[in-house]
């Protein structure tokens, strides 16, 4: 018995140096590990600094408070009070989405100037659903350039001396001379008559398009519908505008269809002489765009310049209306350029004459910023954002409200009153210098935005 324990224990004693070598390095491993574990846990992410403001109710936000009817000349109660209790800039819900709203200029400013690096286009499904999943008001990226090249390059200095001044001017023409044919006082509507006016001239620079015809007739009715449907609900149901303004899509894509292969069987013919200067015929001729691009590119371009010109043109009317100084200055201005237009033998209006029609650009600026013809853009954050203090997470839609700082009291004096002086002010102003970014933005709308 006692030699067993002896051999029992001369074999743990052998074994002892390897057991505690065992245990030693399990001890340091795991010492290793929960020393690595305190140093390299990682830290509790810091809670964004997001701007005031609260959610609103559940899925629809505050969005039918934000879209709540108002006059063009004022930002509406919602703002007002927003701004108030928030600031100029403050988060909400709209859209189904969680949204940062600006008034502020600076930051305005800074979404415009960062577009593409920092914020990119990213308007409702719905809008994409009614204009084409190819309208620039929906696309992003390399995308919105190439169609926008194409339209820029089309709309080039030397085709808007041309071509397209000269067809303003034809259609002005055909208008005035269209409410007194008789002679006689005329009575008209000047919301329906600036509709028409752009819907036609649009119409000739896309597709060659004459005003009178048939054809040019039936297609503004239904893009009459299909405009309703644009502004309307999204629902998808028979009845409502926004089903009737597909069925409207559908009817406008089948006319431009047509006139698209129509263009290419002339185009197809050996020694053909027709040649439209339109963008129809340069998107298919300088561009590699596909079928569906080019109807959702004509159809969204169609969109963008009627509506915002045409309630440009309304709202012209509107403002001089109530300012006879400012319709006095107007008439001196193009009396004197008629004038000398007679001097030199001309009788149509060039692109001189058209740079020397100063006061008439102060009137355009003025109209722009107190109608508010692009109230807000939709915009999404693609990459955090700090500003002022603030942070913007990525993935957040951004609004730009465009006119709470047009009408902003810190920036121009007496802002609800139409005064088309105030643009004779230096072009270093910086209140200017934004507006005019903004009335650039106008022309491209989103593009329009």
């Amino acid at each position: 018995m006692g030699a067993m324990m002896a051999s029992i224990t001369s074999e743990l004693l052998f074994f002892l140096p390897f057991i505690l070598l065992a245990l030693l390095t399990f001890y340091t491993t795991a010492a290793a590990q929960c020393h690595g574990a305190r140093r390299w846990r990682p830290t509790k992410k810091k809670r964004p600094n997001l701007p005031p403001g609260a959610p609103g109710w559940p899925l629809v936000g505050e969005t039918f408070g934000y879209l709540r009817p108002h006059p063009a000349t004022s930002v509406g109660r919602f703002m007002e009070q927003h701004i108030a209790r928030y600031g100029k800039i403050y988060r909400s819900s709209l859209f189904g989405e969680r949204t940062v709203v600006s008034v502020d200029a600076g930051l305005n400013r800074y979404i415009l100037q960062n577009e593409g690096r920092l914020f990119e286009c990213s308007y409702p499904r719905s809008i994409g659903g009614i204009l084409g999943k190819w309208s620039m008001l929906v696309l992003v990226g390399d995308a919105h350039r190439e169609m926008r090249a194409i339209s820029l390059n089309f709309l080039s200095s030397v085709r808007l001396r041309a071509v397209l001044l000269p067809e303003v001017e034809r259609h002005t023409l055909l208008v005035l001379r269209s409410w007194c044919g008789s002679g006689g006082a005329c009575c008209f509507s000047a919301q329906h008559e600036a509709k028409k006016f752009t819907f036609n001239l649009m119409a000739k620079n896309i597709m060659s398009m004459d005003p009178g015809e048939e054809e040019t007739e039936r297609l503004r009715l239904e893009y009459i519908t299909f405009m309703k449907g644009v502004v309307s609900a999204p629902l998808n149901f028979p009845g409502t505008a926004y089903w009737k303004a597909l069925k409207s899509r559908a009817s406008i894509l089948g006319v431009i269809e047509r006139k698209m292969e129509d263009r290419l069987q002339k185009m197809s013919k050996e020694n053909s002489s027709v040649e439209e200067d339109d963008l129809l015929g340069w998107a298919l001729k300088q561009s590699n765009l596909s079928k569906e691009q080019i109807l959702d590119l004509l159809l969204s371009l169609l969109f963008a310049g009627h509506e915002t010109s045409s309630m440009a043109l309304a709202l012209a009317i509107f403002f001089l209306e109530g300012c006879p100084k400012a319709v006095q200055e107007l008439r001196e201005e193009h009396l004197e350029i008629a004038r000398r237009q007679r001097l030199r033998g001309a009788s149509k209006l060039s692109w001189e004459d058209y740079k020397e029609m100063v006061f008439t650009q102060c009137v355009i600026n003025e109209t722009l910023r107190l109608g508010n013809v692009v109230r807000f853009l939709h915009r999404k954050v693609i990459r955090d954002v700090h500003y002022n203090g603030y942070d913007i997470p990525r993935g957040w839609k951004i609004l730009p409200v465009l006119a709470a700082v047009h009408l902003d009291s810190s920036l121009y004096e007496d802002p609800n009153q139409f005064n088309p002086w105030r643009w004779k002010v230096s072009a270093s102003d910086p209140p200017l210098q934004f507006c005019k970014l903004s009335f650039s933005l106008h022309k491209l709308t989103e593009t329009s935005q």
